[in-house]
């Protein structure tokens, strides 16, 4: 079976804009959310997100070109870019034909959609759409334009699976590799859906916290007070290519994807399922495909929204495939990010990549009383210092509406001695 990995990295989130601040940031155990800076929220229930802090799209495209890309995908192009840089990819030198986008979101152009048809309903009724109204909304169109950008003919699409979505991607893109049929492959995800229908919509759906009054304080993973997840958006990138091909072109290898396993609560329409069913599948599948154990893996960074009903019952998920007197180490790195939805897997793919390199565990932060049945069963580091800890294999977990499961394994990479 030919063997994966991940050759370079790229970052677009709430708490650094790109890899190394994001790092930094873990680390050190920063908040993203702050008041919502773009729109009024005085009517809102949630009036707080993890917003981009410092992203200009004039700094990275002209103006002819932000009118065409939606922020979702200027995001997937400034990220991409990103990881193809630090992969140091010479395009000229590979097959392209053999190289391929495998690109998620979860919600596509709903910025766009959201201000287009604002527009329409407050004019005239005169329909005076955008040419690029069609495109920009399309949630598929992020891997269209990187493969554009940089003539890239293999495999190319968008797999949409809601808040699972860009672990999705990274799955696909470890199969489609393993199998043969690619080389080479940009896989992740973004998402721009922090605006007035995104947010109003999850509010009705109680999906998301209203502790206005302490915003960098909301996301609290496990803890017995949390109350709902905080938006967040941004991008992940990560150049996802097979074993050979990276060393025959001497790139870095950072980690090794080692499996992949997706399932289905078949439950409900947005809530898990209580006692966990499709998280387990999903982490035993891809514990199954790696040719691992529950003592083999040494840290998960959990799904863990800070949602009352997802957040337990990912933990009772957690306990089934562990057990009761598990040394496995788990956090919430959406405590910092808040949820960045169809980007969230790819950022904590890289949060695990980089956990994998430096054996260092971030903290949940917020976090101050775990729920009492699971607070003496696994490791959790919570407050603001993360924990040094020997890593070699680390799990993602990432959870959809509809009841999408995808749970990714990336390995230590040690050299090419090293199977």
């Amino acid at each position: 079976m030919r063997r994966v990995v991940i050759t370079g990295l790229g970052a677009l989130t709430p708490i650094g804009e790109d890899v190394d601040s994001f790092w930094e940031a873990l680390k050190s155990g920063k908040s993203g959310a702050a008041p919502i800076t773009k729109f009024n929220t005085e009517k809102f229930k949630a009036k707080f997100a993890c917003e981009l802090k410092n992203f200009n799209a004039l700094d990275f495209f002209d103006r002819k070109e932000v009118r065409k890309y939606d922020p979702f995908s200027q995001y997937a192009l400034v990220s991409s870019d990103q990881a193809i840089l630090d992969a140091e990819i010479d395009f000229e030198t590979i097959d392209r034909t053999r190289a391929g986008v495998i690109w998620g979101s979860g919600n596509g152009g709903i910025q766009t959609f959201q201000d287009q048809m604002k527009e329409f309903c407050e004019g005239d009724g005169t329909p005076r759409f955008t040419p690029y109204f069609i495109p920009r909304i399309l949630v598929d169109i992020a891997s269209g334009i990187i493969s554009i950008k940089h003539g890239l003919q293999g495999v190319n699409f968008c797999p949409v699976s809601a808040c699972a979505t860009s672990n999705t991607a990274l799955i696909e893109a470890f199969n489609y590799i393993k199998w043969d049929k690619a080389d080479l492959i940009i896989s992740g995800g973004s998402e721009a859906a922090i605006n007035e229908a995104s947010m109003g919509g999850f509010a009705s759906a109680r999906a998301l916290s209203t502790k206005n009054d302490s915003p960098e304080t909301a996301s609290m993973p496990f803890d017995v007070e949390r109350d709902g997840f905080v938006m967040g958006e941004g991008a992940g990138a990560l150049i996802v290519e097979e074993y050979e091909h990276a060393l025959k072109r001497g790139a870095k290898i950072y980690a090794e994807i080692v499996g992949g396993g997706m399932a289905a609560d078949a439950y409900h329409l947005t809530g898990t399922h209580p006692e966990g069913e499709g998280a387990v599948l999903g982490m035993r599948e891809a514990m199954r495909e790696a040719g691992l154990g529950p003592d083999d893996i040494d840290y998960i960074n959990m799904h863990a929204t800070s949602t009352p009903l997802g957040d337990k019952s990912e933990l009772i998920a957690a306990e089934r495939v562990f057990g009761s007197d598990s040394k496995v180490t788990i956090s919430a790195t959406k405590s910092m990010t808040g949820h960045l939805l169809g980007a969230a897997g790819a950022i904590e793919a890289i949060a695990c990549v980089k956990i994998l390199q430096h054996d260092f565990i971030p903290a949940t932060i917020n976090t101050k009383n775990i729920e009492p049945d699971f607070a003496d069963l696994f490791d959790f580091p919570i407050g603001i210092e993360g924990r040094s800890k020997t890593v070699n294999y680390a799990m993602s977990n990432t959870f959809g509406f509809g009841g999408h499961i995808a749970s990714l394994i990336v390995k230590k990479y040690k050299g090419k001695n090293e199977r």
